[in-house]
């Protein structure tokens, strides 16, 4: 076998290949693109062993090992294609390794590229392979990802709006609940100072108000003006004019991301319904297509990622971990972990409290145990990845009473 550390850069990836002793076959610095692929596949060639001739094309490909520290973009995807066993080794677990090489800190491109070769050489069976996800998954865990970070940039600027009319114009944040709300956005926009909104008369308000399609418009712009019109201190008139800009500014970013949302909401539904275990995962408690998507994207479709319940549930980052040293044993939350699957879980177990009796009784059991509201949703996190890793596994939609009828006594009868 051969076995390649690839440390990759924007515009080049060092390289080193070695074989099954570790002896230094090659090392070279690779354009990105095309051509350095080109040229990595052709060093792969020149230093093939001899019982390679006996293989079969298909077998060949199989007998290089890559490590580089990332999983995506078209090198990682050019390197798949061409049937190399590749893994995607963590930084962290990287830097750990490098430490065993050279304790005096020394740090060098090449240097990492020798790391990540002796790591897929001697230790690759602790580490997990790019997963052979499906092209609809990778397109599905895309858009899912574009579309939860356009959300988490919408509350940054919500939260510069708010600090900025707490410095200037506290009257909208107790006349405005909702920050990214369409009536809310025009009526700032248009009226983005105290002394703007104090002149906002009674029927602008009403118009935005029944534009959002809100309820009790009349008493809500009554409601309204008169918070607006309320003495207030006031910042002087120059400075009450540069946050006006900045407040116009951040309302017109958020109604920007705000259309942004709705499309990508659109285009992730679409993409989602259209994979063949979409329906196992909106049969699950707590899970609507949004949250579905970005848990069926983290988790990928491909089918040998996960021997069982338990790698699925230590990949999420729900499952504990357990530090004993001694005497001492700590139990304690997994905190390496994929953050953005581990937010949709924890917003999936939070859902499931309303909508499946099981997942209810169990919460509340773990409750009744003195367990903190956080650390029970881990829990009731962990629990749900193994019921879904069953359905999955057996291609079966989601039931309450198979789902929770070993676990808790008399869960059969919970969903009558």
């Amino acid at each position: 076998m051969l076995f390649i550390g690839d440390d990759w850069a924007e515009d080049h990836h060092d390289i080193e290949i070695e074989d099954a002793d570790g002896r230094r076959l090659a090392r070279a610095r690779l354009p990105e693109g095309l051509e350095g692929i080109t040229r990595l596949h052709a060093l792969v060639a020149e230093h093939a062993p001899a019982a390679w001739a006996e293989l079969l094309p298909e077998q060949v490909a199989g007998q290089v090992v890559v490590g580089i520290e990332t999983d995506r973009g078209p090198w990682v995807t050019a390197l798949r294609a061409a049937g190399y066993q590749v893994f995607a080794i963590n930084p962290m677990s990287a830097a750990r390794y490098r430490e065993r090489h050279a304790t005096s800190g020394a740090k060098s491109d090449a240097g990492d590229a020798h790391v990540l070769a002796e790591i897929v050489r001697l230790d690759r069976d602790h580490h997990r392979p790019v997963a052979g996800d499906s092209d609809l998954a990778d397109a599905v865990k895309l858009l899912a990802r574009a579309h939860q970070n356009a959300i988490w940039e919408r509350t940054r600027h919500v939260l510069r709006l708010r600090s900025t009319l707490r410095e200037f114009f506290p009257a909208a944040l107790e006349a405005f609940g909702d920050l990214t709300a369409s009536d809310t956005l025009v009526l700032l926009e248009r009226a983005p100072s105290p002394e703007l909104a104090a002149k906002l008369t009674r029927g602008q308000l009403a118009a935005a108000l029944r534009t959002a399609r809100r309820h009790h418009v009349e008493a809500k712009a009554v409601a309204l003006q008169e918070i607006l019109r309320a003495p207030a201190l006031r910042q002087p008139p120059v400075l009450g004019s540069a946050y006006a800009t900045i407040v116009v500014g951040q309302v017109r970013i958020i109604a920007a991301l705000n259309a942004q949302i709705t499309q990508l909401t659109e285009v992730v539904d679409e993409h989602f319904g259209r994979h063949p275990e979409a329906e196992i995962y909106l049969s699950q408690p707590g899970l609507g297509v949004v949250l579905a998507s970005r848990v069926m994207g983290e988790f990928g479709d491909d089918k040998t990622r996960f021997a069982d319940a338990r790698t699925r549930k230590n990949y999420s980052g729900q499952s504990p971990i357990t530090r004993a040293s001694g005497r001492k044993t700590v139990v304690l939350a997994r905190y390496a972990s994929n953050r953005r699957l581990g937010a949709a879980l924890h917003l999936q177990a939070y859902a499931a409290l309303t909508g499946s009796p099981g997942a209810r009784a169990y919460y509340d059991a773990l409750r009744a145990r003195k367990i903190g509201h956080h650390a029970a949703l881990r829990q009731l996190a962990n629990r749900l990845v193994g019921i879904l890793h069953g359905c999955l596994k057996t291609g079966t939609l989601y039931d309450e009473n198979t789902a929770w009828q070993h676990h808790l006594p008399g869960a059969e009868n919970l969903a009558a």
